[in-house]
């Protein structure tokens, strides 16, 4: 691999302010500099894809806004989308959606970050829209007015969560007095009386040169890329920024929030205010989080000894200050209390004796690994970066690991005793509650008829239309080796080098609903929960134990996966056989997770969010379909530990099993490996077979689901279409569908729907297809007197694209997207991984992707209009409402 990196002196001939050395001596792909306007720059190269990621991080968030307006960060950002001088918002939107990548920004406390991930040929446009969005933004009322309709939708979106309402609850206690007392998305009430003038005043006071900091990660030549940000941002003065806000934390009291859940199951939560991002406790902070997070910790154990059907540990830090939760999660109509009483003594037992010395070096390591496992994906390289540098005002991520190896457990237990004190503690318990029964849907369908304006063709800068002139199937950048062992299981190995790592992902085709015995329904369930509980030569402590010797994870099941350090890939395959093949399955066990599964079912049942999926299938296929089969609290219970291993000796097959390895390997060594580790498994008898049969078509219906704890309906409208997965009308709808739903603000629903109307805060479409079947689903969100009106604007654009064919800029636009996502599916190395595994487990050739761009390529705009003439009906939607009841 070569490595190009940028040397001094061509920094100084560029005229630009070296930061120290320009990189670590140690890390050759890394490019840093500091421009004359202060703008710090980060340039990571990675060659894992013809893929570029940009983070603009502006050092300004919800800490730094106005008294008594909370979302003003958060407005920015949106109006961030509605263009700049020089670029008009439908141009920002047409040119994002060309890129084909990821377009989008988050506002957090401290940080507010805007990020492309697009194909490495486009770093020039990524780096010129970033350019324009610093010198400046349009504020003008009107935009405001309309952008202030879909922020409001998200607002009502996450005031319909019951956990962002505890999280709401937890920071005002927590952290009163200072910034971090409210959440950055702000309230409506406070939209309300937010002016675009406010806006203008924060972007052009917070967004300066000298208040930012640019990561680049990709297949770049840091040299040239550098020579670039120069261009682009060296003529951007420097500004005074004001100074940020003073945290003075009061001691935290004691309090318990009780809270309803619209989920299936109830949760209770013990909160603690610990070390923040900046202190130099924080490696001690997040070493001791994970070490109580451990599978081998007492708070796991309390899923495993049927105390609870979930312990865990986790945590949220912040730049000044972060909470960390002890978790536990109980069944509908379960008791809290015996939870909440054996978290409390785990705890008190972690301040007063200290953690297991073991957890503690067994957490150093994972987490240390943690760190080399961001380089396996290009964004998530870019967000390493753009953490350590403008979150944790560390120089590289390598100094966060070397915080991390200095922990000692003297460090970690005198912080757990200080942290863990009940006087100081916020305990929460969400308990589930029934909002209802669903109802067919009467009154919300929509009659409104909205009058069809096509748009005007945007016409794009010349700087961006000549980037997006020349249409192209990009080359592949994957040369996977598949391999067929002797007992018919499929293996795959796409080699990188860009970490020293490996990712292995695997599948075995099974489906319950095809291969379970009538009144059986929930064994796969059952059998899934069993296999955290060891092999049959090492309990779950020894198997956890020898996974975190060397810092690798293992999951288990029909779907399983590992990820290890390369220097012991042999030793995990070898570990991710034996749970795989050799399941403990244990008795005891088996009694633990069959009432634990029988209760989850329970509360599912009556979940809003399951009955509107059952609701939806019972609409959409026929009776007696197997795609209606469910667990019950009754069939769960029904079942024997012999039904358990009787299904896992039929189901899991190997030649119904394909295994994909990626990363720093040779494919030969993984062959051996894979061999000697999988290559005893034995099948017996035919394949069964497990894909769905034909179905007809649906009729129309509605839908509605109550749902008190939520003040925002979820909308679905849902078909099934007579297309499959290797039907070749597939193109032509999903080209169309990157019309509709793709491309952000350039899709047609988010344009009429939320840019035009403010009806929605978000809206997507997309088409699951299958062997023998497929479906079609619009999904949105809006207050319950929006519905109809959505709705109709939804239909009404689905019959102008078969009434009229799309324009050439959007069948190019179109194009572009779907052109340009494909070197993206390849920029991960889970992105690869399941790519690979989903063409083979579908028997399509591993270059199926690229043979699929060269269809696209082809299509017009004629083709686009037949297919969905053909395909879908826009009388025959089924709409499906969860939420309050839709009014008009």
């Amino acid at each position: 691999m070569k490595q190009r990196v940028l040397r001094l002196s061509a920094a100084i001939s560029l005229g630009l302010a070296a930061t120290g050395a320009m990189a670590a001596a140690h890390d050759a792909n890394v490019t840093r500099a500091t421009l004359d306007n202060g703008m710090r720059v980060v340039i990571v190269r990675d060659t894992l894809a013809p893929v570029v990621t940009t983070e603009m991080n502006y050092l300004a968030g919800s800490d730094e806004v106005p008294a008594g307006f909370p979302g003003t960060a958060h407005a920015v950002e949106h109006m961030m989308f509605r263009g700049s001088p020089g670029l008009s918002k439908d141009q920002l939107a047409a040119v994002a959606a060309n890129m084909g990548g990821a377009f989008n920004a988050d506002t957090t406390q401290g940080v507010t970050q805007y990020y492309f991930v697009a194909p490495a040929q486009d770093l020039d446009v990524a780096l010129h829209v970033q350019s324009l969005r610093m010198r400046g933004v349009d504020m003008a009322p009107a935009a405001w007015a309309k952008e202030r309709g879909a922020i409001e939708q998200e607002v009502s979106r996450d005031l319909s969560s019951p956990s962002f309402k505890f999280r709401s609850q937890l920071m005002a206690q927590m952290f009163a007095g200072t910034p971090y007392a409210h959440t950055p998305l702000g309230t409506r009430e406070s939209f309300d009386k937010t002016t675009a003038a406010m806006l203008k005043k924060f972007h052009d006071t917070w967004y300066a040169p000298n208040n930012a900091i640019l990561v680049i990660a990709g297949d770049v030549d840091p040299s040239a890329t550098l020579a670039k940000v120069k261009a682009e941002f060296g003529g951007i003065a420097r500004r005074m920024v004001p100074a940020k806000p003073a945290f003075d934390f009061k001691p935290v009291q004691a309090k318990t929030v009780s809270l309803p859940t619209d989920t299936p199951y109830g949760t209770v939560a013990i909160a603690y205010r610990t070390p923040g991002l900046t202190s130099k406790d924080y490696a001690t902070s997040l070493v001791l989080s994970q070490a109580l997070g451990s599978q081998r910790a007492a708070l796991a154990g309390m899923r495993f000894d049927g105390t609870a059907l979930f312990g865990g540990f986790m945590g949220q830090a912040l730049p000044h200050a972060g909470v960390d939760y002890a978790i536990g999660i109980f069944p509908r109509g379960g008791n809290p209390q015996p939870i909440l009483k054996r978290m409390q003594s785990i705890l008190a037992e972690a301040a007063s004796k200290g953690v297991d010395p073991a957890l503690v070096e067994a957490a150093k390591r994972k987490a240390i690994a943690a760190l080399e496992f961001k380089k396996n994906s290009v964004d998530g390289l870019a967000n390493a970066w753009s953490s350590a540098l403008a979150m944790q005002g560390a120089e590289s991520p390598d100094e966060i690991k070397q915080a991390i190896e200095a922990v000692t457990p003297a460090q970690v237990n005198a912080l757990a005793k200080a942290t863990f004190d009940p006087a100081h503690a916020i305990t929460a318990i969400l308990t589930p509650q029934s909002s209802g029964k669903p109802v067919a849907g009467k009154g919300f369908g929509g009659a409104e008829s909205f009058a069809s304006s096509p748009d005007k063709p945007v016409t794009l800068p010349g700087w961006a239309a000549n980037a997006f002139a020349k249409l192209e199937v990009p080359r592949s950048a994957l040369k996977p080796v598949s391999y067929t062992l002797p007992n018919g299981l499929k293996l795959i190995v796409q080699p990188e080098s860009v970490s020293d790592t490996v990712e292995v992902f695997g599948n075995i085709n099974t489906n319950q609903d095809l291969q379970a015995p009538k009144g059986e329904e929930g064994v796969a369930d059952v059998l899934d929960g069993l296999f955290p509980f060891g092999t049959t030569d090492m309990n779950r402590l020894q198997f956890q134990q020898a996974l975190d010797q060397i810092s690798a994870h293992v999951s288990n099941g029909s779907s399983f996966s590992l990820a290890v350090p390369s220097a012991h890939f042999d030793e995990g395959i070898k570990l991710l056989a034996a749970g795989e093949l050799h399941p403990a399955l244990p008795a005891q066990a088996f009694a633990v997770v069959q009432h634990q599964t029988a209760a989850g079912v329970a509360g599912e049942l009556q979940s809003p969010g399951t009955l509107l999926q059952l609701g939806l299938a019972k609409a959409l296929f026929p009776a007696h379909d197997p795609d209606l089969r469910h667990p019950t609290p009754q069939s769960v219970m029904g079942l024997s530990l012999d039904k358990v291993k009787q299904y896992y000796a039929q189901a899991f097959r190997p030649d119904m099993t394909t295994i994909v390895v990626v990363g720093k390997v040779d494919p030969a060594q993984a062959k051996q490996a894979v061999e000697q580790a999988f290559g005893g498994w034995k099948a017996s008898g035919p394949k069964p077979d497990v894909d769905y049969a034909a179905v007809p078509p649906n009729k129309v219906g509605q839908l509605h689901v109550p749902d008190s704890s939520a003040v925002q309906d979820s909308v679905t409208l849902a078909q099934t279409v007579n297309v499959t997965r290797d039907d070749p009308a597939r193109f032509a709808l999903n080209l169309g569908n990157q019309v509709l739903g793709g491309g952000f603000y350039a899709s047609r629903f988010y344009h009429d729907l939320r840019d035009k109307a403010g009806l929605v805060y978000t809206v997507s479409s997309h088409f699951d297809l299958d062997k023998h079947r497929g479906t079609y689903n619009v999904s949105y969100g809006c207050d319950p007197d929006k519905v109809a009106a959505a709705r109709a604007m939804v239909l009404r654009d689905l019959k102008q694209m078969q009434a009229t064919p799309v324009s050439a800029s959007d069948l190019k636009r179109a194009k572009g997207i779907l052109l340009r996502q494909l070197p993206l599916r390849e920029s991960s190395f889970g992105a690869i991984g399941h790519q690979l595994l989903t063409l083979s487990q579908q028997g399509k050739p591993l270059d199926a992707m690229t043979v699929a761009g060269e269809h696209y390529l082809k299509l017009t705009a004629k083709d686009v209009q037949q297919a969905y003439a053909k395909h879908i009906r826009t009388d025959a939607f089924v709409t499906a409402v969860k939420g309050p009841t839709p009014k008009g």
